[in-house]
């Protein structure tokens, strides 16, 4: 149980970037998956300060999950990456004012005890 925090602190630095990701890509607007607006988008997205705030927090989310994959299993760690998907959905409702369904709530709410029983499934940690 040890280190749960800092696998914790990975999995939201994670998170944290969706949100940079979405706060940036929001400014720039809806680009099309197509070679002439990805090119025109690009000068955008690379001067950008919420873009590159999400790739520096994508980066030290990596480099915690390697140190947590040097100390913990990762059939153990890696439930925990679902934690991820709660954090957003919860956040994509409160920065961005995102749907939340009953059914993706019952989905989260299922997320939180799957990750409840792996995290209480005798591993010594």
């Amino acid at each position: 149980m040890r280190h749960i925090p800092l696998i914790l602190l990975s999995v939201s630095l994670n998170a944290a970037a969706q949100m940079f990701m979405r706060t940036g890509m929001k400014r720039i607007g809806e680009v099309p998956l197509e070679v002439p607006a990805l090119v025109k988008a690009a000068p955008q997205m690379l001067v950008n300060l919420w873009l590159w705030t999400a790739l520096a927090s994508y980066g030290v989310s990596v480099v915690l999950w390697m140190v947590v994959l040097s100390k913990v299993e990762v059939s153990f760690a890696y439930a925990f990456l679902s934690l991820g998907f709660v954090m957003v959905t919860v956040l994509g409702f409160l920065l961005f004012q995102e749907n939340v369904t009953w059914v993706r709530a019952l989905g989260i709410a299922l997320i939180c005890a799957g990750v409840f029983f792996v995290a209480h499934s005798g591993k010594t940690l």
